[in-house]
């Protein structure tokens, strides 16, 4: 959250609240650590549920399986978001670390990927349109080099802080070694907030912001691309800067760049896109069924769920919901062409709420509920929004209503309860986010190669890559997964292991 040094905002009251907010979940967190140490029934149907072999069963008998995890628990209690995506992986894995030949090997693997090889922090101070000094937080977090240079967004969302960005940067890790392409993974942000800025504030902030992290990237280093909050107005600001900074003008330090000046085509699509090739794979290998006439929930509506929503259109399904933080756009029937037009206008150009859309489309509004909150119908869920989205109830009501598939767009948007509902009725597709949303690292992957030779491939081949490795992904999936494994184990296991085999190569773990 920016703070105005000129004026004074109450920024006691602010840290109050902060605090509060932060004593809250971990109090959360710590009640679903004490469940998983505790062996009383009543307790662990109380408290959070982790999987469906919970953790009191593996920690019985004195083999306490994820034991290793305890040093990380104590550390970072303080970050609950980082540890959830931690301790989804490590269930996943669970067949690894019994291996009595390399069990050993993968714990101690993994606890150290769970480590960032570094974190950087630093002070964005800026001057809004008032002429007053303000101060926000920005971060980068540089997870893992070990396949490549970091890669991974950056997200400008007052939400953000350390925590936030090693979950995301833990998850980044693992989904750039599935694209296949030499990627490391990192993340970075600030509490910025660009909602209800001025273009000229947002300007002014991403320069401070680039001021201070430039001296971190590099195309053999770090090269971040957007997020939430992050879009090609700030990357083209923060690029601006870079060049101004360093006088280097060929270097792809930034990905999700305008086709002008070093960008891809399809970069902007290219999550959404990727996000629907595997889901339509998925659907055609595992329900022997086409999405044509299939009824979708989407939520969100920025990047990812406009352009999933899109390809949906294209392929003959039903686009049902579209959602923003305030409320939800229901289409019974299905979004049409000119609904979808107009969804991508009020967001893109006009950065307008769904709630001015009531009567303008087809779709019917309805506030304060998200696509999972509402008693519908559906046959696919797409997660676009955020992390954490999809809570254990929300999973009911879905597995109720027969959804046949959840195939993450966002980062990490079903909560450790709602994923324990998914993994109760295997019948359910559940392909998470380091393989479900792949496609937009994976064309920023194809940015850099573009940058490095100095082309710009077409439309046609950059889409056609990307089908091709969201393909590649999902034999990734089915393989590693074998014949009683989900594709959410699959995508788990697979993206760990290459990192692990990586590590051992280098001589730096062993």
């Amino acid at each position: 959250m920016s703070r105005n040094i000129k004026g004074g905002v109450n920024i006691i009251n602010q840290s109050f609240l902060r605090v509060i907010f932060v004593a809250l979940i971990f109090l959360r967190i710590t009640t679903n650590h004490t469940t998983l140490a505790n062996k009383s029934h009543s307790l662990h149907t109380t408290c959070n549920k982790i999987d469906h072999k919970t953790m009191t069963e593996l920690n019985g008998g004195g083999n306490n399986l994820f034991g290793f995890l305890d040093d990380l628990r104590t550390k970072y209690s303080h970050q609950p978001t980082f540890l959830q995506a931690v301790e989804e992986m490590a269930l996943a894995l669970e067949p690894l670390f019994l291996d009595p030949d390399k069990g050993d090997f993968y714990k101690r693997a993994f606890v150290a990927m769970a480590e960032p090889e570094r974190s950087i922090s630093f002070r964005v101070t800026w001057m809004d349109d008032n002429g007053e000094l303000q101060i926000n937080r920005g971060w980068r977090v540089e997870f893992s080099s070990v396949l490549g240079p970091y890669k991974g967004g950056l997200r400008f969302h007052p939400t953000v802080d350390d925590g936030v960005l090693k979950f995301l940067g833990f998850e980044q890790i693992f989904k750039n070694a599935l694209t296949g392409l030499p990627l490391g993974g990192g993340k970075g942000g600030s509490d910025f907030n660009p909602k209800g800025k001025s273009d000229g504030e947002v300007r002014r902030f991403c320069e401070a912001f680039m001021t201070e992290l430039h001296r971190y990237l590099g195309p053999s280093t770090d090269v971040p691309a957007g997020d939430i909050g992050v879009g090609g107005r700030e990357i083209g600001y923060m690029n601006g800067q870079y060049k101004r900074l360093t006088n280097k003008h060929g270097e792809g330090v930034l990905t999700g760049k305008s086709i002008l000046f070093g960008g891809s085509p399809l970069r902007p699509e290219a999550t959404g896109y990727g996000l629907i090739y595997i889901a339509k794979l998925a659907v055609e290998k595992r329900l022997q069924k086409t999405l044509k006439g299939m009824r979708c929930a989407v939520s969100g509506s920025g990047n990812v769920a406009q352009y999933a929503s899109q390809k949906l259109l294209e392929y003959g399904a039903k686009v049902i919901t579209v959602s923003d933080s305030n409320g939800v756009l229901v289409f019974d029937d299905g979004m049409t062409q000119d609904d979808w037009d107009a969804v991508v206008h009020a967001k893109q150009v006009n950065r307008a709420r769904l709630s001015s859309l009531e009567g303008k489309t087809t779709g019917r509004y309805i506030a304060g509920q998200t696509p999972w909150s509402l008693d519908i119908k559906y046959d696919l869920a797409f997660p676009c929004a955020t992390q954490n989205e999809i809570d254990e109830d929300g999973a009911k009501l879905i597995v109720k209503n027969g959804v046949m598939g959840v195939m993450e767009g966002a980062n990490l948007p079903t909560t450790l309860e709602g994923q324990e509902v998914l993994r109760m009725h295997p019948e359910v597709i559940y392909i998470p986010g380091k393989a479900a949303n792949a496609g937009g690292v994976g064309v920023s992957g194809f940015e850099m190669s573009q940058n490095a030779q100095r082309l710009t491939w077409t439309s046609e081949e950059v889409d056609g890559r990307l089908q091709s490795m969201m393909a590649d992904i999902y034999q990734q999936m089915e393989d590693a997964a074998g014949p009683k494994g989900t594709l959410e184990q699959g995508a788990n296991r697979a993206g760990f292991l290459k990192v692990a085999q990586a590590m051992k190569e280098l001589g730096w773990f062993y």
